[in-house]
């Protein structure tokens, strides 16, 4: 070893030294990928990391990308991820923590706010994970699309045929879309189906609602509709449609209710299987978390818009009403 080397590795070891004598702590290196950025999103997380002593840019490192609904970009960006070095990956949206899975299989994942996780093969089960995923999943029990269904027929009891707006390309949507029949039966309704794949299909959806006679819609979750919320707020508007969302963000945007899972609590616990990762658990030993409640929000203005009387019985039942 030459005498240069030698007083170099001197050097190194005195600073590692120095920092451990001060208490640093390592800076640990995390990539998140998600749909849109969403301020009360951002705050739920970070709120949940710094309850559990992390700070960004002191002892945490968090690298962001977004993908904006479109999928073709999704490879580029995990691949941008990757070459970041993270430690772990956050990913929201089906499609992105699917690609995720796909190109960085040996880097630890956290999904939030996916559907079906087994369905999609990112877990082997709920309760046992089995690889090297887990995470937060918006999974509905049996019979929640009905129970939805039901909410938006309370409010607008008049309705006998209600659009349901899916988008063909998404697989858990196909998934839905084969359980309606026996939903309508159930409810005494005709549920008509509409599709979108892209932003610019959505006036085309909504024509075609109000061609088949839809007194209401339901438009079911989709990161193209997290994406282009205004567009399809602006729409039901338009068309006069009382429309039900699974997410609070699109009421908050000006929409009539949704009835969902709470997605930004869900970054909030997000950030505990962060910590206990980077502490050293497997993500297989965490089991996928579920939601244990659903929560419906309301948004009075839009319901006065549309000529709607909101019912005492669901105000009664609403954990937010927007005035």
């Amino acid at each position: 070893m030459t005498r240069h080397r030698a007083l170099a590795l001197v050097a190194a070891s005195l600073i590692l030294f120095g920092l451990q004598s001060q208490g640093q702590q390592p800076l640990h290196r995390v990539g998140v990928l998600q749909n849109e950025e969403i301020p009360e999103i951002t705050e739920a997380w970070h709120d949940g990391l710094h309850e559990r002593g992390y700070v960004a840019g002191r002892n945490i490192q968090i690298e962001y990308r977004y993908s904006h609904a479109e999928t073709e970009r999704i490879p580029a960006l995990v691949s941008e991820l990757v070459a970041f070095g993270p430690e772990i990956i956050v990913a929201s949206t089906p499609q992105n923590a699917v690609a995720v899975h796909a190109v960085a299989p040996t880097i630890p994942l956290i999904f939030v706010n996916v559907a079906d996780p087994v369905a999609l093969g990112l877990v082997e089960s709920l309760a046992h994970p089995g690889g090297n995923v887990t995470g937060f999943a918006t999974l509905a029990p049996e019979g929640f699309t009905g129970k939805l269904l039901q909410v938006l027929k309370d409010l607008v009891p008049q309705a006998s045929r209600i659009a349901v707006l899916i988008n063909p390309a998404n697989p858990l949507h196909q998934r839905e879309k084969a359980k309606l029949p026996e939903i309508a039966r159930q409810l005494s309704v005709e549920l008509l189906i509409v599709e979108a794949s892209t932003a610019d299909q959505y006036e085309a959806a909504f024509e075609a609602a109000r061609t088949q006679r839809a007194q209401a819609i339901y438009v079911v979750s989709d990161p193209l509709t997290g994406t282009y919320s205004a567009k399809v707020v602006g729409l039901a508007a338009r068309y006069q449609l009382p429309a039900i969302y699974l997410d609070r963000q699109n009421v908050l945007e000006g929409g009539l209710l949704s009835y969902g899972a709470n997605r930004v609590d869900n970054w909030r616990r997000a950030a505990a299987y962060v910590d206990k990762i980077l502490k050293g658990e497997s993500p297989r030993d965490l089991p996928v978390e579920q939601p244990t409640r659903y929560y419906l929000t309301v948004n009075l203005k839009t319901a006065t818009a549309l000529g709607i009387t909101v019912p005492a019985s669901i105000l009664a039942r609403a954990d937010e009403v927007i005035e």
